[in-house]
C-alpha cells in the first residue's frame, strides 16, 4: 500500500478517533475540574459536545480552502500537530473553559474529512477511486469504534 494512502487513511481514523476518545470519560473528567454532580457535568459534556461538532461544521470549508491554496499534506500534518498539543492540553486542564478552548481547537482540526477526501481523489487513479473512498468510510468507521475504546 502507498505511503501516501496509509497517511490519508491514518489521519481519517485518528480524526474519528477524537471524536469518541473523550467521551467515556468526559463525565469523570468534568467532575474532576468543575465539580458538582452529574448532571452539571452532563449539561457541560453537551456543550463540549456540540462545540466540537461545530467548530467541525463551521471549519470544514475552511481547511478545504486552505488545502486548495496550501496543499492537502501541509494542512493535514498541522492539523495533526495541533490535535495533538490540543489533546496534552486537555489532559491537564484545571478548569471547564480550558476543557471548552481544548474541544473547539479539537473540533477545528477534527475538520479535515473534506480534505482528507480530496487528497485521495488527488492521489488515486480514476479506476481506483470508489475503492480508495471505501477505506476512508472503513478508516472513520475504525476510529468511531477505537476511540471510544481507548477513552
Amino acid at each position: 500500500m502507498p505511503l501516501p494512502l496509509i497517511f490519508i487513511l491514518v489521519t481519517v481514523m485518528i480524526d474519528a478517533m477524537g471524536v469518541g476518545l473523550i467521551l467515556p470519560v468526559m463525565p469523570d473528567l468534568i467532575r474532576e475540574v468543575r465539580g458538582g454532580g452529574l448532571s452539571d457535568a452532563a449539561l457541560w459534556g453537551g456543550v463540549l459536545a456540540t462545540g466540537f461538532a461545530a467548530m467541525q461544521f463551521l471549519f470544514g470549508p475552511v481547511l478545504g480552502g486552505l488545502s486548495d491554496r496550501f496543499g492537502r499534506r501541509p494542512v493535514l500534518l498541522l492539523a495533526l500537530v495541533v490535535m495533538t498539543v490540543d489533546y496534552g492540553v486537555m489532559a491537564l486542564a484545571g478548569s471547564v473553559w480550558l476543557l471548552l478552548i481544548g474541544r473547539l481547537v479539537g473540533g477545528v482540526t477534527a475538520a479535515t474529512h473534506a480534505t482528507a477526501s480530496a487528497y485521495m481523489a488527488d492521489i488515486s487513479p480514476a479506476q481506483d477511486r470508489a475503492a480508495r473512498f471505501g477505506l476512508i468510510g472503513a478508516a472513520f468507521g475504525a476510529g468511531f469504534v477505537l476511540g471510544p475504546l481507548m477513552g
